[in-house]
């Protein structure tokens, strides 16, 4: 059996912040997978089923996310499970927006849920940390954190959270390059998509060239050689030949 824990936050006042994006993602596992509904127990949010050959627990913890480790280390004890049945799904401020990465063990980096769950349960456990980018001023993270994903984020987020819950059957067998590789073709090409329309928008417009820079480009005019026109051009300018 595994534990899939996916954090954030709980009620709608949170819902949209991209501190949530664990919460997100365990909610596409369970509509991707054959899961049951959400009910509530180890001070969280759970839902059963199975992802491949493998029986799941989904859970959200709801003791917010500073105490996390409460709800996670809860439910390991129950099931008698320990940190290598363990996957944790949250935020990670060091990586680009759309940017996955998994690793066992390590530090929190500063996250405090990471913190919460290394003291209650330890370190040893697989963690699929998802990019939402720095930023770039510390004093500026909170309202980062805490702020609603904006608009064109959910063009490399939704089909993020989609291709988690599709492609979650390689995270559980271990086949972390496969599932990363699935991970990084959806939220690239929502990214490219992104980026050409926002093209689109600022691509200066193609204009006609001046009459004047046309004018430049023509032929010479010949000068007349004779006739009342080649008279006076003679008077005014003198005969050089």
């Amino acid at each position: 059996m595994l534990l899939i824990a996916g954090l954030g936050n709980p009620g709608p006042r949170y819902a949209k912040q991209r501190h949530n994006i664990g919460f997100m993602a365990a909610d596409a596992i369970v509509r991707r997978q054959s899961f049951s509904g959400w009910s509530t127990k180890f001070k969280s949010l759970i839902a059963e089923g199975s992802i491949g050959d493998e029986k799941v627990l989904l859970i959200k913890p709801q003791t917010f996310m500073n105490l996390s480790g409460e709800a996670v280390g809860q439910a390991l004890r129950f099931y008698k499970l320990t940190t290598s049945d363990l996957i944790v799904i949250y935020d990670e401020l060091d990586l680009q927006p759309g940017k996955v990465r998994i690793k066992t063990g390590g530090g929190s980096g500063g996250h405090n849920g990471i913190k919460s769950i290394d003291a209650h349960c330890g370190k040893d456990y697989r963690r699929l940390r998802l990019g939402i980018g720095h930023p770039g001023h510390k004093e500026r993270v909170n309202h980062h954190v805490l702020g609603d994903f904006a608009k064109a984020d959910h063009q490399w987020l939704d089909p993020l959270l989609e291709a988690i819950g599709d492609h979650c059957d390689l995270l559980v067998r271990g086949d972390d390059s496969s599932f990363l590789n699935k991970l990084s073709l959806a939220a690239g090409s929502g990214s490219d998509k992104q980026a050409q329309r926002q093209a689109g928008k600022t691509a200066p417009a193609k204009t006609s060239k001046s009459h004047i820079h046309a004018a430049r480009r023509k032929a010479p005019v010949a000068t007349p050689q004779k006739g009342p026109m080649a008279d006076m051009l003679k008077k005014l300018f003198g005969n050089k030949e």
